[in-house]
């Protein structure tokens, strides 16, 4: 550990191997809130018993908190009985049974974290998740401690919407003019679910009728301008409902469900029991204030929230090491949803694409860790790709093995067997062993080992004896090295079909790997075989597999899943830059990739799955081709996918505009799964459009006509890229003043902060200087920062760009860590880049590992100086 931390020590390491069971049970608790900006008072009383005899103190946790009184069956606890050290309160000799009556004072306005409980635009809301409980009372802020929570919430008549977890129980207006509302939640659960929320609100209201026939009444409460903006949220809500029920047999349990939009927060939402609260962005929509991906988004993430009501509410994590229990399963869950809702092929593309894109960037990482960590400084650093993108693909994986109606079975039998209950990924995956029979004591690794493992895969056809040879073999990923982790169970989809004319030739069939190597000897008796293997990505692991540039031809026109034939274009447009880069002895990748192209755009099934075409027409993004051409030259690459992506523009440019045109979409604006295809692909094909020549009419005549933002914001977005300067600029301009809602904003920030050739550093400071930009708000610190030091290559990848980030996050850190934390990754990646690069990065890591750093900024930093 470096000792530049201005004498403070380095923080403590929380292992898993050290966990103990709280050794009391909160039968009850009850909180009584009075509302004020800066000085809420909270009074928590929690029925305690003792169930670990070995123990006479209670060990309580509290973080920025004013203690006004603590007292134990009504009285007063002494000083001599409280030791209070960093985050932890030490009550000595309490009874085996008592009563805990807990007053403190707190200033949520102050409140700039965002965690616990803090004002969003004159509201009061709360984010508990991980450890934010803490920042409201003195409690045992751990999520294996569940109890029964009564909340009482007053406050004066300027916070008329007064919510909590539960039901409705009573609400009474006091003899001082305030009111006094009261919520219970009978279903037990740990205080990271809790949540309150105080303002002055707009609601939607609908209802749901479950499967057994009880109604539900559903509330969406926004601001109030912000109303005409909910009914698509509202939909998706009661679709997953009904999803759910019939899916996975898990019928909602309370009176009322309600979501709560708020304009400030560290996340995209918070499954709070029957009080979800949600990132604005995550849930405001309309067709003048949304794109689809923002629509697709919100339907995704408003099932995810509600899918937690099982897989994370009634059924939670009985520690943080257990965080993709509920995170993996649920992220599962809504790709699932998201796939029946839309389609299935395109869902599993997008996941795919950013499994490998994001989740393989952070595997091969200084931060990487195993799905199930083994320990952690700082909780809220492990809410990543790993957890929940990486999770998801394991239980991926136990569905393939178990196939679809086992499955089910075994989720039934978890919640069942643990309804109620703080558990661990092991009793998940014992309920799969239950229902199956199958050992899975290998399968585990992948909840226990880190990185991402190779394939390697190599083919050969025997024409005489009509026999494919088949041989796969896996390895540890290359940053672990050999003999340091034990193979893997790999379940291994694969196909044969013939070359030149897509027949099948050998039905979908799945190896389960679980040795270093295997071999298969497959008969073909006609046809000349083709090899398609990991389809659908059946498991999360890099392939490696050469082939001439006839076969990934092939694959990329002819297969029948659409991932391999994603994959397939993917890898010949890295082939055509690695050869533009004079990296690559092959001459004729980008003529093969222009005949694919060609070939998807003039496929009459293009008009039947044009979302999937869209998908393949898009290139490689920079983390996909840093990862292929180690040590990476970053702008030598930007360079080399931008002349591949002109070459492809001007050799086709006579398929762009019809393209665009026979796709576009006419009529009144709907967010379905078709149209949304069809904008896409139609967008894309403009894009081409104006790399190839001049768009300039056809851009501002979109512009002009659209009746929704995605078209509305496509234009703009290409004419900033290509069309001529006064054109972009008008648009520019023309987008910022249809801009009246943050979402859109966010947008227009987003989208200048990434602009090769406007956005240097000046135009960067200028964004941080807009009216609407506030340091304080994730979303717009997200929208400039986030996106410059992800996606601003040119800018970025320099020395001053470099600083630029490092301040920023200095700057980030005294107000909200965990946004800090976040977003200094992309200073993290310094190994994947070459000497130059790698070691301006290091020199930041330096500076900023020197400085007064929060604790959550400091175990990244110091993880990944060098």
């Amino acid at each position: 550990m470096s000792d530049a931390r201005n004498s403070l020590t380095a923080p403590a390491v929380t292992r898993l191997a050290d966990y103990e069971a709280y050794p009391y049970r909160a039968e009850f608790c009850r909180l009584k809130f009075e509302l004020d900006a800066t000085r809420t008072l909270v009074t928590q009383e929690t029925r305690f018993v003792r169930v670990d005899s070995a123990v006479s103190g209670i060990e309580l946790f509290g973080k920025n908190l004013t203690r006004v009184s603590i007292k134990v069956d009504g009285e007063e606890v002494t000083e001599d009985r409280l030791v209070e050290i960093d985050e932890t309160l030490l009550i000595r000799s309490v009874p085996k049974e008592f009563l805990l009556t807990v007053i403190t004072q707190i200033d949520p306005q102050s409140n700039t974290a965002l965690e616990g409980l803090y004002l969003s635009n004159g509201m009061f809301c709360t984010q508990c998740e991980a450890e934010g409980f803490r920042r409201i009372t003195y409690y045992p802020d751990r999520p294996d401690v569940l109890s029964i929570f009564t909340t009482t919430v007053i406050a004066d008549a300027s916070y008329p919407v007064l919510l909590s977890n539960g039901n409705p129980v009573s609400e009474t207006l006091l003899s001082d003019g305030r009111r006094e509302v009261t919520w219970h939640d009978p279903f037990p659960k740990p205080c990271y679910l809790f949540a309150l929320v105080g303002g002055d609100l707009s609601v939607r209201t609908d209802c749901f009728v479950t499967r057994s026939g009880r109604q539900v009444e559903l509330r969406i409460y926004v601001e109030k301008n912000d109303l005409n903006r909910v009914d698509y949220a509202l939909a998706s809500l009661k679709r997953a409902m009904r999803w759910d029920e019939e899916s996975f047999g898990r019928e909602y349990d309370l009176d009322i469900f309600m979501i709560v939009a708020v304009s400030h927060f560290n996340m995209g939402a918070m499954e709070n029991k029957g009080l979800n609260i949600f990132n604005s962005s995550c849930v405001l929509a309309n067709s003048d204030a949304a794109t689809d991906s923002a629509f697709q988004r919100i339907e995704a993430i408003v099932a995810h929230e509600y899918f937690h009501n099982w897989s994370g509410n009634r059924v939670t994590c009985r520690d943080w090491f257990q965080l993709s229990l509920k995170e993996g399963f649920t992220v599962f869950r809504d790709s699932e949803f998201t796939s029946d809702i839309n389609s299935r092929a395109v869902k599993r593309i997008q996941d795919v694409n950013f499994l490998r894109s994001a989740q393989f960037t952070e595997d091969s990482g200084p931060t990487a860790h195993p799905v199930q960590p083994t320990e952690y400084l700082e909780i809220s650093n492990f809410y990543t790709l790993t957890i929940y993108e990486k999770g998801a693909e394991v239980v991926r994986m136990i569905k393939t093995l178990l196939g679809p109606s086992l499955f089910r079975k075994g989720s039934d039998l978890y919640f069942e067997r643990h309804d109620g209950e703080a558990v661990t990924i092991d009793d998940f995956v014992q309920a799969m062993a239950a229902v199956s029979g199958r050992d899975f004591t290998q399968f585990m690794r992948w909840y226990r080992q880190v990185g991402t493992p190779v394939l390697a895969v190599s083919s050969q056809f025997d024409s005489g004896r009509r026999v494919l040879n088949i041989e796969v073999e896996q390895r540890p990923p290359s940053d672990v090295g050999e003999g340091t982790q034990e193979p893997y169970l790999i379940p291994v989809s694969y196909q044969v079909f013939d070359q030149f004319t897509g027949q099948i030739l050998i039905p979908e069939q799945l190896i389960e790997l679980d040795g270093k190597t295997a071999q298969l000897e497959l008969s073909v008796p006609h046809g000349d075989p083709i090899l398609s293997v990991l389809r659908g990505l059946s498991a999360p692991v890099k392939l490696e597999f050469e082939r001439p540039l006839s076969e990934l031809m092939a694959i990329a026109l002819y297969d029948d899943d659409g991932v391999s034939r994603w994959d397939a274009i993917q890898a010949l447009y890295i082939n055509a830059i690695r050869e533009n880069m004079g990296h690559s002895t092959s001459e004729d990748s980008l003529e093969t990739v222009i005949q694919v192209v060609q070939g998807l755009v003039n496929n009459p099934k293009t008009i039947d799955d044009p979302a999937c075409v869209a998908e393949m027409l898009a290139m490689p993004q920079d983390n996909i081709l840093w990862a292929a051409m180690q040590p990476a030259d970053p702008q030598y690459i930007l360079e080399a996918r931008k002349s591949i992506r002109t070459s492809i523009a001007f050799a086709l440019k006579e398929l762009w505009e019809p393209l665009f045109r026979a796709m576009k979409v006419s009529g009144d604006y709907v967010p379905e799964a078709d149209s949304i295809g069809r904008r896409s692909l139609s967008i894309t094909a403009l894009s081409y459009l104006a790399r190839s020549g001049n768009a300039d009419e056809i851009l501002t005549k979109l512009f002009d006509g659209a009746n929704n933002l995605t078209e509305r914001f496509a234009a703009y977005r290409i004419a900033r890229a290509d069309a001529s300067t006064e054109v972009s600029e008008l648009l520019s301009d023309r987008f910022l003043e249809l801009a009246t809602t943050d979402e859109v904003l966010d947008l227009w920030l987003s989208t200048e902060a990434v602009n090769e050739r406007t956005a240097d550093l000046n135009r960067i400071k200028v964004l941080t200087e807009h009216p609407r930009f506030a340091w304080t708000n994730p979303n717009r610190v997200r929208a400039v920062i986030g996106a410059f030091s992800a996606r601003n290559v040119k800018t970025f990848h320099s020395a001053s760009g470099y600083r630029f980030l490092a301040n920023a996050v200095l700057k980030l850190d005294s107000m909200n860590p965990q946004i800090a934390a976040r977003l200094v990754n992309p200073l993290c990646q310094w190994s994947r880049f070459s000497k130059d690069y790698a070691d301006l990065m290091k020199q930041e890591l330096s500076f900023l590992i020197s400085q007064k750093l929060s604790k959550d900024l400091y175990e990244i930093v110091d993880k990944s100086k060098g």
